[in-house]
């Protein structure tokens, strides 16, 4: 029976073995005795740096060795991009190794799991990952309570992020990029306050202010050099020497999203003020002809050219545990994990029924889904996602009955992202208490709605019709009554052929 032995997915160097009932525990083992080398006065680092290794409890910040000696910065940023935002980091050149703050402990547990399961490398060198015993990362620059990050060299000078506007030229643009492509690619690493595009030496510009230079720095190392579309429209990213953009009119050529009282200038064409009201809730603008990448998957890609370059072994299969036995199902874990992916095969394990193993399309959509569902509460059990090391969900043999257990969704008709151009690659979302409705019947009521979640087991809290009316928001009290509403109401017969469809909002109320 595949996928059995899979339960120790995270087996660590040595003897130890990291069981899915307790896969929170340190990859590593042996000791080391580090120190930040430098001594240059009020550039020093005020960080002593003795680290135990494998015997630290989780922390947020991390401890990277055996790195190779030409490593840059953002191949080690890259490294946690996939699993929550990175807050600061800490190089020490001198001894192959760095501190990387993340802005959660969960996100810094996630990364650990996974790099447990499989060995990160960066320029084909296998990098050791393991917990701080440091709880933040303080250097003399940087805020005190970790709220600022800052980057770290190895002569001991701490910089802050350039600036929190990003200059962006748009390579090889066969396809149009528009406003809304840029703010709905850039806004998952923050909030965009402003953009103004342009065309300069025959080459589409934007310039790009975030409301903060954090928020910059993780958008410039996650997306510079990502295509927007398959082979095409490549992203070069940069600082601007611009701090604040002074934009006047909000048009298809500038846009202050702080300031929708804004003209539209003249000659220009006015943002549609029923478009600009959806677009800011949930959007639904499209990207083009091709398959266009995701900010969150272009994080993953990122990471995961410089993770797993060199390591054969990595595929596109989950293990999901500590699931609820009597309540899960292969259909439930489909269509919970593809909101953020195609899901090809489920299988719940035979002897081990609160685990399952999760195929999904490819490598970026199973860092997507893991990043997004670990720690998720689905039917009263918080569950634990982390990397497998098969490369397939197997079938059960021809005349094996396996109760049901293992299901083949490669063929379904209800996956969200074979479509190229699909407009659910854009609207990615974590899991949140308020849904996204689509393909409401005309003659389907408010009232109609609320009663059908409530059935489905939640309190309805808000809700809200958008102009046409045939797509709403809906907030339920919890995340957790969300999830369930979504597993069992997606795809829903609304009647004559309406199939309701149903999605994580990044909106509330």
């Amino acid at each position: 029976m595949d996928g059995i032995s899979d339960v120790a997915v995270g087996v660590k160097r040595g003897s130890d073995e990291l069981l899915s009932s307790n896969l929170y525990n340190s990859p590593n083992s042996g000791m080391s005795s580090i120190s930040d080398g430098t001594s240059n006065g009020s550039d020093s680092k005020k960080l002593r740096v003795e680290e135990r290794v494998g015997d630290a409890p989780p922390s947020r910040v991390l401890h990277i060795r055996k790195l190779p000696s030409e490593v840059t910065e953002t191949e080690i940023i890259a490294l946690g991009l996939p699993f929550g935002k990175v807050t600061n980091i800490l190089t020490l050149k001198g001894k192959n190794q760095a501190f990387l703050e993340l802005s959660t402990e969960e996100a810094a547990i996630t990364m650990v799991n996974y790099y447990s399961a499989v060995t990160p490398h960066i320029r084909n060198v296998p990098v050791f990952i393991q917990y701080s015993n440091h709880k933040e990362l303080k250097t003399d620059n940087a805020n005190q309570s970790g709220g600022t990050p800052t980057s770290g060299s190895s002569d001991g000078t701490v910089t802050s992020p350039s600036s929190p506007v990003l200059r962006i030229i748009i390579d090889n643009m066969f396809y149009p990029v528009t406003l809304d492509v840029l703010q709905q690619i850039f806004s998952k690493f923050g909030t965009v306050m402003k953009i103004i595009t342009f065309t300069k030496n025959n080459q589409f510009q934007a310039l790009l202010q975030y409301n903060d230079a954090t928020s910059a720095q993780q958008a410039k190392v996650a997306l510079d050099g990502q295509n927007i579309y398959n082979a095409c429209c490549t992203l070069r990213i940069d600082y601007s020497k611009l701090v604040n953009l002074n934009v006047k009119y909000n048009n298809d050529k500038s846009r202050d999203y702080t300031r929708p009282e804004l003209p539209a200038g003249d000659g220009q064409p006015a943002v549609d003020p029923s478009v600009a009201a959806a677009f800011s809730k949930d959007s639904n603008s499209l990207l083009g002809a091709l398959s266009p990448l995701s900010a969150a998957a272009a994080a993953a890609a990122a990471a995961g050219r410089v993770a797993l370059s060199g390591h054969s072994g990595a595929s596109g299969v989950l293990l999901v545990s500590n699931l609820n036995e009597e309540m899960v199902t292969p259909q439930s874990l489909f269509t919970l994990f593809g909101v953020y992916g195609d899901v090809q095969r489920v299988k719940i394990l035979y002897n081990k029924k609160d685990s399952a193993l999760i195929q999904m399309a490819d490598m970026n959509q199973a860092q997507l889904a893991m990043s997004h569902l670990n720690g998720q509460k689905m039917y009263s059990k918080i569950i634990r996602v982390t990397m497998s090391k098969h490369q397939t969900v197997q079938l059960p043999r021809d005349g094996l009955d396996d109760q049901g257990l293992t299901k083949d969704f490669t063929n379904s008709p209800l996956h969200r992202f074979k479509k190229p151009g699909s407009k659910n690659f854009q609207n990615i979302f974590p899991p949140s208490a308020t849904l996204h409705l689509s393909n409401i019947p005309q003659d389907i009521t408010e009232d109609d709605l609320r009663v059908l979640f409530t059935n489905s087991g939640g309190t309805v809290k808000a809700f809200k019709f958008f102009q046409d009316r045939k797509m709403a928001l809906l907030q339920m009290s919890t995340v957790e009554e969300a999830i369930q509403c979504l597993i069992d109401l997606h795809n829903y017969n609304m009647g004559d052929n309406h199939h309701l469809r149903v999605s994580f909002s990044k909106s509330t109320i």
